[in-house]
Order: C-alpha cells, then sequence, then structure tokens
C-alpha cells in the first residue's frame, strides 16, 4: 500500500517541480511541452531535494503525512464484512522513485491533457485557465488516476491483538487472495486519489501562474 500510494503521490508533485516561482536556481527550467527537459528536471529535483520546497508548497518526498480516507465501508451483516480506513498514514521513498514520462504543459494547456506517468500510475488532468494580473492560472476541474499494480502486499500488525494467530491467519488469507480485495478497495482508492490530489494541485496551481513554470514562449511562426 505504502508503495502504490508513494508513486501516485510523486505525480502530483511534477507541476509543483517544474515551477518557475522561487524555485532554487539549480533547478533546470524548461520550454513549454519540452518533455525530455521536464523528465531530466523533474528527477534532478527529487534527488537534490528530499525535504521538499516549502516556499511553494512542496511537501517533504522523504516522508509525507497522506490524509485520512474512507476506502470501503461494508454492511454489518454476515460472517465477515471489512471496513477499510487509511489514518496516521505516513508514506516513505518519494524521494527514491523516477520520473520516466511527461506530456502536455503545452503553451496553450487546453490543447492536449496533462499526462503525468511513472512505472506504477498515470494522471490525467483537464483544467480551467484564470487571468489574474495578466497571468494565466490553471485550476483544475478533472484528475483521473489509472492505476498499474503487479502485486499488492499487505501486513495488518494489529489485526486481533489477543490472537496472533488468527492475525496471521487473516493476513495470509488477505495476501493469498489479493487481486479479489484489490478488486474491493480500488475504487475506493481511486477516489481518495483523486480528492486528494486535486486538492493539493489547485493549491499550488493558484499560488503559481502557470506562464512562470517555463523559459518564456517563443512563437516560431511570428519569430518572436
Amino acid at each position: 500500500m505504502d508503495k502504490l500510494i508513494s508513486l501516485t503521490f510523486l505525480c502530483w508533485c511534477i507541476p509543483v517541480m517544474i515551477s518557475g516561482a522561487s524555485l532554487p536556481e539549480d533547478v533546470e527550467k524548461c520550454h513549454f511541452g519540452d518533455s525530455t527537459c521536464l523528465v531530466r528536471s523533474i528527477n534532478a529535483l527529487i534527488k537534490h531535494y528530499p525535504k521538499g520546497i516549502p516556499e511553494i508548497g512542496l511537501p517533504p518526498l522523504d516522508a509525507y503525512n497522506f490524509p485520512d480516507s474512507v476506502i470501503m465501508e461494508s454492511p454489518n451483516r454476515g460472517p465477515i464484512w471489512m471496513d477499510f480506513r487509511m489514518r496516521d498514514n505516513v508514506n516513505k521513498g518519494f524521494n527514491n522513485a523516477t520520473i520516466t514520462h511527461v506530456e502536455g504543459f503545452l503553451y496553450e494547456p487546453n490543447q492536449k491533457q496533462i499526462v503525468l506517468k511513472n512505472f506504477r500510475i498515470t494522471l490525467t488532468i483537464k483544467a480551467l485557465v484564470e487571468y489574474r494580473n495578466d497571468k494565466r492560472y490553471l485550476k483544475i476541474y478533472n484528475l483521473v488516476p489509472s492505476l498499474d499494480l503487479d502485486r499488492w502486499i499487505i501486513w495488518l500488525d494489529g489485526l486481533y491483538k489477543e490472537n496472533t494467530d488468527v492475525t496471521v491467519f487473516m493476513n495470509k488469507l488477505v495476501n493469498d487472495n489479493w487481486v479479489e480485495f484489490w478488486n474491493d478497495l480500488q475504487p475506493g482508492l481511486v477516489k481518495a486519489f483523486t480528492d486528494a490530489f486535486t486538492v493539493l494541485l489547485n493549491r499550488v496551481f493558484d499560488n503559481v501562474a502557470y506562464d512562470d513554470m517555463f523559459l518564456p514562449y517563443v512563437d516560431i511562426r511570428m519569430g518572436s
């Protein structure tokens, strides 16, 4: 679970990492739509700033407190039922991840959907453009996460505190049948990710102008 959430959160960091607002001078700034440069710049920032950059809203990458979420609530009937909630969830290791693909982020942000990828997750973002102080700001109105999972392993230490044998048995049962459990939990996880990342991204986009995230735009057709 931690690994999955970590990779997902890393995608949220991408727009913040390429922002030109108060970024350290050693962070490479890219042209609009230059995917190769963006991947290179983002990965360099991940490596050099594991504690984040609070001034622009980038949280620590080595330890992040993910919001509490209700993933699944089952009817309290039958011999077995389960509620699944995430509380006090600290995720570690974002600073060790590697971004492999970024597309979108063109001069006209609505010209192409913004797609952020790494090894496990794709976030597709649709945003509106707002004008303030002669600058363009983005506001996300639709964010769709697509999860790609090879294997899910979970261990619940305190499942049955009064009987460790039952705890071991139930953990083994869940992991042996992880596909069925994952299929039940995935809709709740997708909703939790969607809600959390939309709020976080809009917080950044509300403070950092889209025009300040990149090098000055050059219209080749006009020669300027």
